[in-house]
């Protein structure tokens, strides 16, 4: 089985999409990715935050010296916007602990090749929500 068995048909733009960048975030559709995440404000009612861009994730490692092996394309972006708005302030307290959740996700041993971008295509199957390929490249 491979990552694609969900299609009986690869949709228009993903194969070259996945030529270009693997699976790997492009700039644009961790742009995208990130644009449609959410958090909960202190009522539990959702809201969105202020983004993190490529500069201000490396920034944050940076500030707390943590290296990742191997990060590619915008894959540790994802991961740290996706922990901003799914774990901050409640499971991981502060940005020092955000960095480390990066390292970790990023760096997991059980982890395979392209898996921030395989889980996050997984969620837009499980959403029903269309990717539109062409546009992220």
């Amino acid at each position: 089985m491979s990552r694609l068995d969900t299609y009986s048909k690869m949709p228009s733009g993903m194969k070259e999409y996945l030529e270009a960048y693997g699976w790997h975030f492009s700039k644009k559709m961790c742009e995208w990715a990130v644009s449609r995440m959410k958090a909960k404000d202190e009522n539990g009612k959702a809201k969105k935050l202020e983004p993190m861009k490529k500069e201000d994730v490396d920034e944050l490692l940076k500030k707390f010296n943590v290296k990742l092996e191997d990060s590619k394309g915008y894959d540790c972006v994802y991961v740290a916007n996706m922990c901003k708005n799914d774990y901050f302030k409640s499971s991981i307290v502060d940005d020092a602990h955000l960095a480390l959740f990066v390292k970790d996700y990023m760096g997991d041993i059980d982890a395979y090749e392209g898996m921030p971008f395989t889980r996050f295509l997984a969620d837009c199957i499980g959403s029903g929500t269309p990717i539109l390929w062409e546009e992220m490249m």
